[in-house]
This record gives structure tokens, C-alpha cells and sequence, in this order.
């Protein structure tokens, strides 16, 4: 469920990630790009999905989901 709030003043229109300051500053970069992590946490997941499943099924994981998302009127 999408529900659309009015802009906060000076908010900005676009994000960005810019790691020109972390590099220069402490010469750090990210291992992999975000499309290659991102892959790699789809696979993680299709891979393990029997803990995600016991995950959900536990009974404070389902307790979370009522308390923030039953206010918004849909399902989890």
C-alpha cells in the first residue's frame, strides 16, 4: 500500500550514492558493485529459503508485522 505525504521542505528530488569522500579520505572501496552484492542476496535467499520460512513463521517476526503493518490496512 503506497501513500503518498507531502515533500518535507528541502527534500531532495533524487539520491545518490557518491563514495568520492570515503575514497579519498580513508582510500576505501566497496569489495563488489551493488549490482553484484545485490545478485548475491537474491541467490543467498533462493538458496536458504528454509530459514526465511522459519524466520516468518516465528511468533515475534509475526507480532512485528501486525504492529507495523496492519495500521496500513494490507497484509504482510
Amino acid at each position: 500500500m503506497i501513500e503518498y505525504v507531502m515533500d518535507r521542505p528541502g527534500h531532495d528530488r533524487r539520491y545518490a550514492m557518491d563514495i568520492t569522500k570515503i575514497k579519498k579520505d580513508l582510500d576505501w572501496s566497496p569489495r563488489q558493485s551493488l549490482s553484484e552484492g545485490l545478485m548475491k542476496t537474491v541467490e543467498w535467499y533462493l538458496n536458504n529459503q528454509e530459514w526465511a520460512t522459519a524466520i516468518s513463521a516465528q511468533g515475534d517476526y509475526q507480532a512485528w508485522l501486525e504492529k507495523n503493518y496492519q495500521a496500513r490496512g494490507g497484509k504482510a
